[in-house]
């Protein structure tokens, strides 16, 4: 697995730090519990996409692109760290926004992640929810085409078998650095929803023969949809890398999708309280999209007996604290002391 036959550009920090949280484990009455920081990747406040667009932003600039065209939700990380990347290479940037939650405060619709992806100089179009963003994005680029630019398109999420190398990536970045410091990991723990992290990752830490089971907190999608999409993307990982057919195989993706609520962006109980008690405990702050409820999910299994007291388990933080500016009415903060 030659991960450098592929064309990458650095735009990230990295390793990122792995480091435990003493205070939320003692909180919880155990397991061990780790963080994996992919929001201290550094580009645009950091967070998992980075780690794609190495990748991706490569085979753009690779094949003479122009101008980088994209697609997400109206606070998509992903778009935020796209209009980064592009802005940092000197690419134009277009990214369709869907309106996944039906939300027209100000501050959903233009803070947040809104503000910097026109900070970063990106030109932003509006689709309704339930569009079909791929064709959408795809129609862009072909009246581009027509105009004379060189546009590369990006799916949602940077999920591609060329993104999903960047988790492959950290995966054998997680392996070395659980090595050095002599950690034994039992299970890795994170937000899944576009697919491309989760793909990465079982890729990767099949590939490696680590032995560390990933289990993918839902954001979006039925249990059942939510696996299949990784899967499939996960085995067209392991072709594009030229790994033997079958080295990933159903039994290494798992995915509990019981925390998406009532749908993708739309703020839960169990989001807002696992958001608070890791601010609160550890000084670290998740975003209400991916993380928070990635968290809740690991928060309840916790309660339900899920782990061991002793086991090590690392919850890999995908970013996007800065969606938080976009949810302000979901949290009841405590009255200013007079």
């Amino acid at each position: 697995m030659n991960l450098a036959r592929f064309p990458r550009i650095r735009l990230g920090h990295g390793p990122t730090p792995i480091e435990p949280m003493e205070r939320l484990s003692a909180r919880l009455g155990g397991p061990r519990l780790w963080i994996k920081r992919d929001d201290c990747t550094g580009l645009s406040t950091g967070g998992n996409k980075t780690r794609k667009l190495e990748y991706l932003m490569a085979e753009a600039v690779a094949q003479g692109a122009d101008i980088v065209i994209t697609q997400g939700a109206t606070q998509s990380n992903h778009a935020r760290q796209t209009a980064a990347a592009c802005a940092k290479l000197g690419l134009a940037c277009r990214i369709l926004l869907e309106d996944r939650t039906g939300y027209r405060d100000a501050a959903y619709t233009q803070s947040g992640n809104v503000l910097l992806d026109k900070l970063h100089g990106a030109s932003i179009e509006r689709r309704p929810g339930g569009s079909d963003m791929q064709a959408e994005i795809d129609a862009v680029a072909d009246r581009m085409r027509a105009e004379g630019r060189r546009p590369y398109v990006i799916p949602g999420g940077g999920s591609n078998p060329v993104g999903a190398l960047g988790y492959v990536a950290a995966a054998l970045e997680l392996v070395s650095q659980a090595a050095e410091i002599g950690l034994r990991i039992d299970h890795l723990v994170h937000a899944t929803g576009s697919a491309g992290t989760q793909a990465g990752l079982v890729t990767g830490l099949v590939a490696l023969n680590s032995g560390i089971p990933v289990l993918g907190i839902g954001v979006r999608a039925p249990r059942e949809k939510q696996e299949a999409n990784v899967l499939a993307l996960a085995q067209r990982t392991a072709d594009h890398l030229g790994l033997p057919a079958g080295t990933v195989r159903a039994e290494h993706v798992v995915a509990n999708c019981d925390h998406v609520g009532q749908g993708y962006g739309i703020p839960t109980q169990g989001m807002v309280e696992a958001i608070r008690l890791v601010a609160e405990t550890e000084g670290i702050l998740l975003d209400p999209v991916y993380s928070g409820k990635g968290m809740a999910g690991l928060v309840d299994l916790i309660r339900k007996g899920r782990f061991r007291k002793e086991d090590n388990v690392v919850f890999l933080h995908t970013g996007g604290a800065v969606g938080l500016f976009g949810y302000p009415e979901a949290f009841d903060l405590p009255a200013e002391v007079a």
